[in-house]
Formats: structure tokens, sequence, C-alpha cells
């Protein structure tokens, strides 16, 4: 991620094999939240409707997992 240099590609992929939550947009893009340990923080990934192609990947300080979805 070229733009945000601090996310690492392996957070990223481990995320969408192993999402905590997931939400389809009214456009069709798709995203997952999943918790990085090491930095104790929650990550957004959304996908592009094909389901692979990722769109956009960002700490998201403003997710509040469920008590079944918490890390």
């Amino acid at each position: 991620m070229a733009c945000r240099p601090y996310l690492k590609m392996e957070w990223i992929e481990h995320l969408l094999k192993n999402p905590i939550h997931t939400e389809v947009q009214p456009n069709g893009h798709i995203r997952y939240w999943g918790y990085v340990a090491g930095m104790d923080k929650y990550l957004r990934v959304v996908v592009e409707p094909n389901g692979e192609t990722v769109h956009n990947a960002f700490f998201d300080h403003r997710f509040k997992p469920r008590r079944r979805e918490e890390r």
C-alpha cells in the first residue's frame, strides 16, 4: 500500500481470510474488519465488488466489535 506504508500486506491478507466482521456496501464494495494485535487497533479493508481488488485499507478508530467478535 504505497499511500499507507505503515500497513503491512500480510495484515491485509490475513484479515481478508479471517475477518471478524464484514459488510456489503450498496455499491457492491465489501468491508472487512480485523484486529491487528501488534498495533492494538482494528483494521478496515474495503475490496471492489470482485472480492479481490483492495480499494482502501486503514485503521478504523470508530469500529466497536460486538461481544462475540472481540479479540
